[in-house]
């Protein structure tokens, strides 16, 4: 495990701190021709090299940095204004599945899917699902009922700011109630409270603040009911 924590930290360091703006424009302008694409990769491999600490790593800084400048490279060819907040985070994801697959050779580990996706485990992760986008959609179908047809404060918000609010907010409350937090759920209901509610009292619209606060107050109940039943499961 500590390779891989020194790959990671290695990652981390040289994509986010030694990477000047004008290497990632000229990577974005020259794409394979970028002179800062190999200096930027050839710094991955240096710092790997230095928190390893072993000649014998060599191979695998190789083929890391190979990859590296693979990944980089393609990223920037591919990329457009549309697709490039998309192309960071499957940039990201690919540098982390390299890193993953060279410590796992590199180890000789020998991995079973069944110990990992133990029964309580899947409990976790399918009330991790439930509490994102099928909870806001089912809180959606169920307030549509009471929409108002005023809804000014919407109107300047930001494009689906509700429902990753929504999102976040249940995953923190199964996070508390998991780890035996109740009081963090208090302080997210004050919190919320603080930000939205005093906006809909400036707003005068009473049809407007319920249809909110029903739609908290179940997006709460969800994400409360969820974590006793997974709770129960233990």
């Amino acid at each position: 495990m500590a390779l891989l924590i020194k790959l990671i930290l290695a990652h981390l360091i040289g994509d986010f701190f030694l990477q000047p703006d004008k290497w990632i424009k000229e990577k974005e302008e020259k794409k394979f021709r970028s002179l800062a694409l190999y200096l930027h990769v050839c710094i991955h491999g240096v710092l790997v090299m230095l928190l390893v600490w072993d000649i014998q790593f060599w191979r695998p800084v190789v083929i890391l940095v190979i990859a590296h400048a693979l990944i980089d490279g393609l990223k920037a060819t591919f990329q457009t204004d549309k697709n490039r907040r998309a192309l960071f985070f499957i940039d990201q994801f690919l540098h982390l599945a390299v890193i993953g697959v060279l410590w796992y050779f590199w180890q000789n580990l020998h991995i079973s899917f069944a110990s990992i996706l133990t029964e309580q485990r899947l409990i976790y992760l399918t009330a991790i699902v439930a509490v994102t986008i099928p909870a806001s959609i089912a809180i959606k179908v169920f307030v549509s009922q009471w929409l108002p047809e005023t809804t000014d404060i919407d109107s300047a918000s930001l494009t689906n700011a509700g429902k990753y609010i929504g999102i976040f907010e249940r995953l923190f409350i199964l996070a508390f109630l998991l780890t035996g937090h109740w009081e963090g759920i208090g302080f997210l209901i004050a919190a919320k409270s603080v930000f939205r509610f005093g906006d809909l009292r400036e707003s005068k619209d009473r049809k407007l603040t319920e249809y909110i606060l029903i739609g908290t107050l179940l997006s709460f109940g969800i994400a409360i009911g969820i974590g006793l039943v997974v709770l129960q499961s233990q």
